[in-house]
């Protein structure tokens, strides 16, 4: 791998990540309510099953670092049973689209913090669910969980309730990081909840850990993941941090100095990746670990990974339905994103109306680079031949005004292409979101609209 400052500095722009395409910042308030009533509409009479993503923003307290739609709230069971009822009206108006009760293949509770939900409002959500979805046909349920907020006996509970996948927030066990990011928790706190997760049943437990914090440093990092290798969850997430004031203006209390550097971040990115491989571990695509014998890693070797804004999935289907403040869908080719602001979406359901804030219907072009980019990000390599026979069209013909770019990335090193396929390389598999943005029809180099793409 022949990595340098140079590459670095030349590669380290701001980028989008990739979780879909187009891109969220192109979609247009044009789509609205009406919109995705008529892509829902399509769904009716459809035998194939759904995933469904079902956001609950609520946390007691707001770690620096983060940039996900959160609401701050003191533990209250008034407040997520108010959040609940609104879930209830949303349901009910999206599955009245239908005419039938469609089968769901997944179920995936993100937030926020869904365990800011007891146990007996996680029943009513599955209660209102079953109301309006066949559940028999749902082969993953999966939940993110703050480690602060639960204890194994709420694991337990969790894997009663059908709860077989199970994501822990941990980012870094180091003290100092801790302090600066505003969230702590012990190696040994996450490793009884992952002993109980395991002793449950839950046949899939991952950690999240986050790079490029501030005051992380090689031995203090280096601590962290050999904890983490010890506990050896199934999977592993290792997210670049996501510095974005203008989105998130709570970022702005951590010193933006004490961040590491470029060339230290991708450091801590390559020593995490050498010690996960050296500990039974498999790279999955761009930021991922799992165990070589987890289906995760299975899908990856034989060209099944797919990836959406639930993370890379086995059992990703086609379409999927986003229910709760700031969710996002992906229905009859069009993408649909409701309000970020809890009065306003409470406002809109008490108004009968779907509180979508903003979405897209693709055209055939964006479809086609979706197909692209959804490969390249997953898979790291493009055939030609299967893009013909997908499209009726020669990739080099369709992209020819983009080949120039792509010869300076494989240039660079980033790439290789031949007649037939293009390979993201060792090295380009830390910048192949710089890749997917010479393909990207709408990207312009723009500051303060996209995190850093180290």
């Amino acid at each position: 791998m022949q990595l340098n400052r140079q590459i670095i500095e030349e590669y380290n722009v701001d980028g989008p990540r990739y979780t879909s395409y187009p891109t969220a910042n192109v979609w247009t308030t044009d789509f609205d309510a009406a919109s995705y009533t008529e892509a829902l509409a399509k769904v009716k009479g459809t035998s194939n099953a759904l995933s469904l993503y079902i956001h609950i923003p609520f946390c007691e307290k707001r770690c620096l670092y983060c940039a996900c739609n959160v609401t701050i709230r003191k533990a209250n069971p008034k407040v997520a049973d108010e959040y609940i009822a609104y879930l209830g009206k949303e349901l009910d108006l999206i599955a009245s689209t239908f005419g039938e009760r469609v089968p769901l293949k997944q179920v995936h509770l993100g937030g926020g913090t869904p365990t800011f939900l007891n146990d007996s409002q996680l029943d009513e959500l599955w209660r209102l669910l079953n109301q309006y979805f066949d559940l028999s046909t749902v082969l993953e349920q999966s939940i993110e969980v703050d480690p602060r907020t639960v204890d194994a006996q709420r694991i337990r509970q969790l894997a009663v309730m059908g709860f077989n996948r199970i994501s822990f927030g941990v980012q870094d066990f180091n003290e100092t990081v801790q302090d600066e990011i505003g969230r702590h928790q012990s190696i040994e706190s996450v490793e009884s909840l992952v002993r109980a997760a395991r002793d449950s049943g839950i046949h899939s437990i991952n950690l999240d850990l986050i790079y490029g914090l501030p005051k992380q440093d090689a031995e203090g990092f280096m601590q962290t993941i050999e904890a983490v290798a010890r506990i050896q969850p199934d999977r592993i997430a290792l997210y670049s941090f996501a510095y974005v004031p203008w989105l998130h203006p709570h970022q702005k209390i951590m010193d933006a100095e004490s961040f590491p550097d470029a060339n230290t971040k991708v450091d801590l990115f390559l020593m995490a990746r050498a010690h996960f491989l050296s500990h039974g571990y498999d790279a999955i695509a761009m930021d991922h670990f799992a165990l070589q014998d987890d289906e995760l890693s299975i899908a990856y070797k034989e060209k099944r990974l797919k990836r959406n804004f639930m993370g890379y999935t086995t059992l990703s289907t086609p379409e999927y339905l986003g229910i709760g403040v700031s969710s996002i869908g992906y229905v009859s080719d069009c993408f649909s994103q409701n309000t970020k602001d809890l009065k306003d979406y409470y406002r809109r359901l008490d108004h009968g109306e779907l509180p979508v804030d903003k979405g897209l219907a693709l055209s055939n072009d964006d479809s086609i680079v979706q197909w692209v980019i959804q490969r390249l990000m997953c898979q790291f390599v493009l055939d030609k031949d299967a893009f013909e026979a997908q499209f009726g069209v020669e990739f080099d013909e369709y992209f020819v005004s983009k080949l120039a770019e792509l010869k300076v990335h494989e240039d660079s090193g980033l790439i290789k292409m031949d007649a037939s396929k293009i390979v993201v390389t060792e090295l380009g598999q830390l910048f192949v979101r710089n890749v997917c943005m010479s393909l990207d029809q709408y990207f312009t180099p723009k500051e303060n609209q996209f995190s850093k793409t180290v």
